[in-house]
């Protein structure tokens, strides 16, 4: 595991495009998995950056997201498709065809759950992982457990989870309770995997990968990864 400290959000934001853009420049059909929420919102702002300055083409690149609320349709603004839609696949060149994330509108979510692992697996798994952490140490939608689970799975939100998102609803009461998530199996099998992580989450970064591998902080199985970077803030 490397754990690069940088001096801003801003940096982080643009040591990550960097990493990330390497990897379709290496690879033009590369599989990136990708993430949510407000720690890539920068790094996606850097793609879209180099894509308008002809540095990067995503014309053959595949992606699968991590995860998706249960209960929203894809155009709902709360969703997680219309996240990625507006913050980066309809800025940059993708074909949406090769862009996938779970269908949380689904009415049987067991089946979609099963849909979902086979289409990442179909696609030989991600080549670079990005992730995010959550401040109970999720990754995904991966919350603390007795065991880690590895497939692509419904998860019932923990109230710290349902708070920290409840700021990008009009009222608390909107957050969803449930997601559909990536299980740890996928994230593991990613060639590489990139974590991001902004000053608030210090305490939980030391917890993930300076303590113990466990469960109950799900990130810390980042710690046994064959191919790992965090990068963090130093604020």
């Amino acid at each position: 595991m490397r754990i690069i400290e940088v001096e801003s959000y801003e940096k982080l934001s643009a040591l990550a495009a960097d990493i990330i853009g390497a990897q379709v420049l290496l690879k033009p059909d590369c599989v990136l998995g990708l993430a949510t929420g407000s720690s890539p919102l920068g790094t996606y702002s850097n793609l879209v950056k180099r894509y308008e300055a002809g540095l990067l083409d995503f014309s053959r690149v595949r992606t699968v997201n991590l995860d998706e609320y249960c209960g929203l349709k894809g155009d709902d603004p709360q969703s997680y498709r219309y996240f990625m839609d507006t913050n980066l696949f309809n800025k940059v060149n993708v074909n949406k065809e090769n862009t996938n994330l779970p269908d949380g509108s689904a009415g049987d979510m067991e089946a979609e759950s099963e849909r979902y692992e086979a289409l990442v697996e179909a696609l030989g798994w991600p080549d670079l992982q990005l992730l995010g952490i959550g401040q109970n140490g999720h990754i995904g939608f991966n919350e603390p457990e007795d065991t880690f689970p590895t497939k692509v799975h419904t998860v019932k939100l923990t109230e710290s989870t349902i708070k920290a998102n409840s700021r990008l609803f009009d009222k608390p009461e909107d957050v969803p309770t449930h997601a559909i998530t990536m299980g740890i199996g996928a994230i593991m099998k990613a060639k590489r995997v990139l974590l991001i992580a902004g000053a608030d989450k210090a305490e939980i970064v030391e917890r993930a990968f300076r303590g113990p591998v466990t469960p109950q902080v799900p990130a810390s199985i980042l710690q046994l990864h064959r191919d790992a970077t965090v990068i963090f803030s130093r604020a």
